[in-house]
């Protein structure tokens, strides 16, 4: 088996799911008392949101780049970036680091196009929706990707991911403005919808929408079980 390194915190509620998705899914193949042989790196989240609100991704790059090293000198042959904001700068990362750093987007992609849907939507921060970094490994598959066209809908998933399901916090009124966002994509013609932020799936589950659900946290943790089974 190989070790991979997580790079969590951001937040702490998604990369127990990680956690969790990728022992199960080790389990699930080989059986018996077999789980994830792997290290994690997990950041405080508050350190990460303040470069975020100063668009500094250069210290957010460093920050990553030194928790990589310190995965790499652990034995990790691979990096699992626990969230979708940060993959805006895993290709790079990728170059500096000298390991595979494995793409959430590009677990995505695979999945959609297995279900050979041409046109999805995308929730996730603001950063995941308006930046191309998650949408052009979509796009080099052929794929379409939509995101909610007015302001205040994009403000409004990008300030509850923060605010409420980064610490883990579910409510009614949020739950039914996503699901409302969700449903104006499928009109627009929408075949599928992405959670596109590792938290989304906290308020959105397959059953409540018409259209089949990409949980990238989900893809992404299969992706990691099959590097590690390689």
């Amino acid at each position: 088996m190989k070790k991979i390194g997580l790079i969590g915190g951001i937040s702490w509620v998604s990369t127990g799911d990680y956690y969790k998705l990728i022992n199960q899914g080790i389990n699930d193949r080989l059986g018996g008392l077999n789980f994830s042989e792997c290290l994690i790196y997990s950041f405080n989240y508050a350190d990460i949101k303040k470069n975020n609100e100063t668009n500094d991704w250069e210290s957010t790059f460093k920050m990553l780049l030194k928790a990589s090293q310190f995965l790499k000198q652990g034995g990790a042959e691979a990096i699992v970036l626990c969230a979708n904001t940060m993959h805006f700068i895993a290709d790079r990362l990728e170059a500096a680091i000298g390991l595979p750093v494995i793409h959430i987007a590009t677990a995505t992609a695979i999945e959609i196009q297995k279900q050979e849907l041409k046109r999805v939507g995308l929730l996730g921060t603001k950063f995941t929706m308006e930046l191309d970094f998650f949408k052009n490994k979509l796009s080099e598959k052929g794929i379409e990707v939509l995101i909610p066209k007015n302001d205040a809908d994009r403000d409004f998933l990008h300030a509850t991911i923060f605010e409420e399901l980064g610490k883990g916090i579910v409510t009614d009124a949020t739950k039914k403005r996503y699901l409302e966002i969700a449903g104006q994509l499928i009109k627009e013609g929408a075949e599928g919808i992405i959670l596109g932020c590792t938290e989304i799936p906290l308020v959105i589950k397959p059953e409540d929408l018409a259209v089949p659900v990409f949980d990238t946290a989900l893809l992404h943790s299969e992706a990691a079980v099959d590097f590690q089974l390689s």
